[in-house]
């Protein structure tokens, strides 16, 4: 297909007004020869042959989707053309199917394995799957015929042709072939000579400095895999090792799919080059040890938390990718509704009191107290935290690490901040009585005071503070506000369709489920390769939020249990967390099923 046809296409599907694209057929003559130009300075540079000649209409390798790409051109309501969707007409119009490259989807060792590096960059070529009798391959140029010839002897077999766009085509050879290669390299490096069959092999052991920390290789591998989870939007990095081989797993959308498989020495190098970076000790391999990575991506920072464990087959390690993007200056932001945003603006606002924050491992609250934070650094504001550990850092903020190995606990640590003149403290966690003991006399002597406790529900945190042995007269004087928090996946904007929940589902809802029309319409995702086929695309938190007011206090001074809390909590107002993600299910941000797994109906 030619760019002249490529623009006929476009009019037709009501991208490009016919006027724009004659303006475009005049100037393609000019564009094509400034692009040829840039390409044979690149080359150049690289030291490689250029290519000038003919092919399909267009001069050298510069097809007509990257031709017409390189104009820049908006649709008729003014927003950018996306190369994705150019390639997809592009596709429909030579009559072969589109598709969106999905890395996490493709088997990284087939797709290297198919062709070489040079062949796969050269002509923009990728084996994505074996089907037996054929290889499906992704190009982004089908009628050349000499790769399609080559392809074909190179994996002896007929080709199935895709058509993608050329920068997912291209990223992904990056990705695969640089993993891939420096995977292989590090392997071959590190096990040369070894023959374990040979009983008499003389085997040269490298120090744990030499093999596992200099070593080029495993230092590309180790950027490549953690650029590759930046891209994919990756929470956690999980690198487990088994018997024959090790998994590296990315949690993305609370969700952990599998991404590559190491080769048991490579891994032992991986790990201790991920503990150098987090300066560790890559001598311990047996006690656990925490550390922190600080690096940049797309020109912003991104801090890693890593944790190393000793598990059966060796050091299994984790490390949690904080964006400082998911912490905001502004609280609209969290999620909140427009009555729970008031409330929490006007805790956070008093000058005293504790206000606690309750949830599961993983369910956004340090992300809450952060953001909260953050709008309340001021100049005139001292700000101390105490974590376990610090998370993510802030320079307007004073952060501290407890040391348990010498001695110094969330009680301690806060017993020696009370001196240090804070106006506002946060308590990563209450586990104990003296912790909660100290951060009430915070209260008590004119401090705010954020903590997070592990609770079902806002209400239950008044029960566990009773348990751990804190008077209840104290907790009345103190307490501000409670809240629970959770995290719901948020259905993919990309393949949402309507859907109507049927009377069995309506019922399981119950009464949180407002009264209104029916049937009830929600959305759910179909699943496509923006969602990695599961349906969901980010996540979004909703909120249990009540004030400790004096119906709450007497309660708190009578003992009440959590249920006569709770209830005259949702008598002044409060919204429970199964109500707010109801509240989201029909606003076709999430899904029914999604309600129903993270939130309870008592909650």
């Amino acid at each position: 297909m030619t760019f002249d046809e490529l623009l006929g296409i476009l009019v037709r599907d009501g991208q490009l007004i016919p006027e724009r694209a004659q303006e475009l057929f005049e100037q393609k003559e000019s564009r094509l020869v400034r692009l040829v130009l840039e390409q044979q300075r690149a080359t150049a540079h690289t030291g490689g042959p250029a290519s000038t000649g003919p092919r399909g209409g267009d001069v050298g390798a510069i097809g007509p989707v990257e031709l017409f790409m390189s104009f820049g051109v908006t649709d008729p309501r003014g927003r950018p053309l996306s190369e994705d969707r150019v390639t997809e007409l592009y596709a429909r119009g030579v009559g072969l199917p589109y598709l969106k490259l999905d890395p996490l989807k493709l088997d990284a060792a087939f797709v290297t394995a198919a062709f070489s590096r040079a062949f796969a960059r050269k002509h923009s070529m990728l084996a994505i799957a074996d089907l037996g009798a054929s290889v499906r391959v992704a190009t982004i140029d089908p009628f050349d015929q000499w790769a399609v010839e080559s392809a074909e002897q190179s994996v002896g077999k007929k080709l199935e042709l895709v058509v993608a766009s050329k920068s997912d085509i291209q990223r992904l050879i990056a990705e695969f072939y640089g993993f891939r290669r420096s995977v292989k390299s590090a392997e071959d490096k590190l096990t040369s000579g070894v023959d374990i069959g040979n009983l008499e092999q003389l085997v040269r052991m490298k120090s744990a400095n030499e093999i596992e920390a200099s070593d080029e290789h495993v230092v590309h591998a180790v950027e490549y895999l953690m650029t590759y989870a930046f891209q994919q939007r990756a929470s956690d990095i999980h690198i487990e090792p088994k018997r024959e081989e090790a998994i590296v797993r990315f949690r993305i959308d609370g969700s952990l799919h599998e991404v590559n498989r190491l080769p048991p020495v490579v891994h032992k190098a991986v790990v201790n080059r991920i503990k150098t970076l987090a300066r560790l000790d890559i001598g311990e391999k047996r006690r656990p040890q925490d550390g922190r990575i600080k690096t940049e991506f797309a020109s912003k920072t991104v801090e890693l938390r890593v944790s190393t464990l000793a598990v059966a087959f060796g050091e299994k390690v984790v490390m949690r990718i904080f964006d400082p993007d998911i912490v905001h200056d502004d609280l609209e932001k969290l999620g909140f509704t427009p009555r729970d945003r008031g409330l929490f603006e006007g805790l956070i606002q008093r000058p005293h009191g504790i206000l606690l924050v309750t949830g599961p491992t993983g369910s956004g609250k340090t992300t809450t107290l952060y953001t909260a934070l953050r709008k309340l650094a001021t100049d005139d504001v001292n700000i101390t935290t105490i974590e376990d550990p610090i998370e993510m850092v802030f320079e307007r903020i004073n952060q501290t690490a407890i040391n348990p190995t010498l001695g110094l606990g969330f009680s301690e640590t806060l017993r020696t901040l009370l001196r240090q003149d804070p106006d506002i403290l946060m308590v990563g966690e209450i586990r104990d009585v003296d912790t909660a003991r100290h951060a009430i006399q915070a209260a008590l002597t004119g401090h705010l005071v954020f903590s997070t406790l592990h609770t079902n529900d806002a209400a239950g945190a008044i029960t566990r503070l009773l348990d751990l042995g804190t008077e209840h007269f104290l907790i009345a004087s103190t307490l501000s506000g409670l809240m629970a928090q959770r995290l719901l996946r948020k259905v993919c904007v990309h393949c949402a369709e309507e859907r109507i929940l049927t009377p069995s589902e309506v019922e399981l809802l119950g009464p949180a489920l407002p009264s209104g029309p029916r049937p009830v319409r929600t959305r759910e995702g179909a699943g496509c390769v923006e969602c990695r086929h599961t349906g969901y695309f980010g996540r979004s938190a909703v909120y249990e939020l009540f004030e400790v007011n004096e119906g709450i206090r007497r309660l708190i001074m009578a003992r009440a249990d959590a249920t006569l809390v709770k209830a005259q909590a949702r008598r002044d107002g409060m919204v429970t967390l199964r109500e707010a993600a109801v509240v989201k299910l029909l606003a076709g941000e999430t899904t029914f099923e999604e309600v129903l797994a993270v939130t309870h109906p008592d909650e």
